[in-house]
């Protein structure tokens, strides 16, 4: 089990990862914060970037922010 710091920034013009230099990431989404969407996005891209499955990534808190704080199982 690992848990990552996540800064979300939606609307943005393309979608990507980038892991900063003290182990957090940035993730780029092209989508809304609404309705949940953002959170579905960041959920799908990190199981391509980790390549585990969806139902291995958890959000533990910062559901409605832009700062998160996912688990990895």
């Amino acid at each position: 089990m690992k848990k990552i710091r996540v800064k979300v920034k939606p609307f943005s013009r393309q979608k990507k990862i980038i892991e900063m230099s003290d182990g957090s990431f940035v993730i780029y989404l092209n989508e809304p914060p609404s309705e949940g969407r953002a959170n579905s996005a960041v959920i799908e891209m990190l199981s391509d970037y980790f390549n585990v499955s969806k139902s291995s990534i958890k959000i533990v808190s910062g559901y409605t922010s832009k700062n998160k704080i996912i688990e990895i199982l």
